[in-house]
């Protein structure tokens, strides 16, 4: 019989988890598994919770910030995450074909089909979605400071820091190319998105040895509109202000040092970057269908 631990991050995303917790306790195959539910009452707790679980499968609740901390408390075992998404973003999730939908989530868990997933490394700090540098950076360190949660909230906080945010000059340097110009951010890929279908990446996956680097050069705010349609259409990549690379590393040199963040979580990076990978470094559970599709 399966264990599982469901890890539960009570504020993640503003949202209450009591329908989630409903959903586990009718719709979790007990014939094929038994379960315990913790919940964490301070940043950090969910990994400490993950790596000292002994379940086959533990399942992050809540947004991207949690299933980062979970995933991390995971790497070097054998252990699986699982994910029901209750977040702003819900990057990985979307991407594994993981449904917000509570219910659906949990009948995943039922198959608990696992597979291997790499892990991007940004120095020693491991990513399971993207990484980046500059006005995304900006943004989810202002969003991370904010009372406010949601969609709406990132939004407002993007458009203040778009104002106010000047390019800067970059080098990228791949294991093929090397590329120099003034930009806005760097996005470094291991999955397709930002979180909310936003795929920055929309060619990544999550199994192929490979990170995908996005550079957004300046862009002029009328085209604001068609830059955010090409996002959610998975088109980032055909704007005439969009550069991408693929490459199991990536050096990005900046003038300054400033905001970096990995799955959201800011901090203050240097100059000088380093992006790798870790190959198939992690189980995680996916739908089924999704098999050979991440």
């Amino acid at each position: 019989m399966r264990r599982i631990t469901f890890i539960v991050n009570p504020v993640s995303g503003g949202k209450d988890k009591s329908g989630v917790l409903a959903a586990v306790g009718r719709h979790l195959d007990l014939t094929r598994c038994s379960y315990e539910v913790l919940q964490t009452k301070r940043a950090g707790e969910a990994e400490e919770m993950a790596r000292a679980s002994a379940a086959d499968i533990v399942v992050a609740v809540g947004g991207d910030g949690t299933v980062s901390e979970v995933g991390k408390g995971l790497l070097g075992s054998e252990k699986a995450l699982g994910i029901i998404p209750c977040g702003s973003g819900d990057g990985l999730a979307l991407h594994l074909g993981i449904s917000r939908d509570p219910v659906r989530a949990v009948k995943v868990l039922n198959e608990a089909c696992v597979v291997r997933m790499d892990v991007g490394m940004v120095g020693d700090r491991p990513f399971f979605c993207t990484a980046g540098m500059g006005l995304d950076a900006a943004v989810s360190l202002d969003f991370a400071q904010s009372k406010k949660r949601g969609l709406s909230t990132y939004i407002t906080t993007a458009w203040e820091d778009w104002k106010h945010r000047a390019p800067e000059r970059y080098i990228v340097e791949t294991a093929t190319e090397t590329w120099a110009g003034d930009t806005l951010f760097v996005t470094v890929g291991n999955a397709n998105q930002w979180g909310n279908e936003a795929r920055i990446a929309p060619k990544a996956s999550l199994c192929d040895g490979m990170l995908d680097v996005t550079v957004v050069q300046p862009f002029l705010t009328v085209e604001i509109p068609d830059l955010a349609a090409r996002l959610i259409a998975g088109k980032a990549d055909t704007s005439r202000h969009v550069r991408t690379f693929r490459s199991p590393y990536v050096r990005i040199h900046r003038e300054h040092p400033g905001p970096a963040h990995y799955d959201g979580d800011p901090f203050e990076g240097g100059a000088d970057m380093d992006f790798t990978l870790l190959r198939g470094a992690l189980n995680v559970v996916i739908p089924p269908a999704r098999q050979g599709k991440i």
